[in-house]
């Protein structure tokens, strides 16, 4: 048996990963980015191969990482995450990204800082492959705090809204008084109009 709410444990980041096709650049959410090694400095990344992102990267070969902070809005994840890079451009009109010396884009705004990376090798992980990348450039852009996977299910992403939950009760056929309750006493008389318990029909 394997109970998979044990992943939800595991320490993770957040990082819009970035990649240009040739004619646009596109990116996308990931949470898992590794330094796999100092010397030379090597990381790696594990993608989703249903993201136009992944395409994008196996055709070039390059890519760049911009680390998230927890100042990093809700709406920041949404446009990178909730939406394909094959029926967008999601770098249009962006003025929160600048271009590094790759081609790829990174993010300065909502970030601690980005890395850029090479693609040196791969490994077929079913849903997902492994990138192992050397890094060719990297630098800060701000002091804040990483996101982690907890603190952005914590603090960023919203609650859902509690649904309103339904009066239980029943209404009079007659004259329409509501008597709240789970079970209508069979003896009740309706105080309005006066009829029986047997003229009352549950609340929908």
């Amino acid at each position: 048996m394997i109970d998979t709410s044990v992943y939800r444990d595991l320490t993770y980041g957040l990082f819009i990963l970035s990649a240009n096709d040739g004619e646009k650049d596109t990116g996308c959410i990931i949470n898992t980015v590794c330094q796999a090694a100092s010397d030379p400095q090597i990381i790696t990344i594990a993608v989703n191969k249903a993201n136009y992102t992944h395409d994008v990267i196996v055709k070039t070969g390059i890519f760049n990482v911009s680390i998230l902070a927890e100042d990093a809005p809700f709406g920041l994840f949404q446009h990178f995450g909730f939406q394909s890079g094959r029926d967008v451009n999601k770098y249009e009109n962006c003025t929160m990204s600048r271009t590094s010396a790759n081609g790829c884009r990174y993010h300065f705004v909502h970030t601690c800082g980005f890395i850029s990376g090479k693609v040196i090798g791969t490994t077929d992980l079913g849903s997902h492959t492994l990138f192992i990348a050397e890094v060719t450039e990297a630098g800060k852009t701000g002091s804040g705090a990483p996101i982690t996977y907890a603190y952005y299910h914590a603090n960023t992403k919203p609650k859902p809204k509690k649904e309103e939950q339904k009066k239980k009760g029943f209404i009079c056929n007659i004259c329409g008084y509501i008597y709240e309750g789970d079970e209508l006493p069979p003896d009740f008389i309706c105080p309005i109009c006066k009829h029986p318990a047997s003229d009352f029909s549950p609340l929908e």
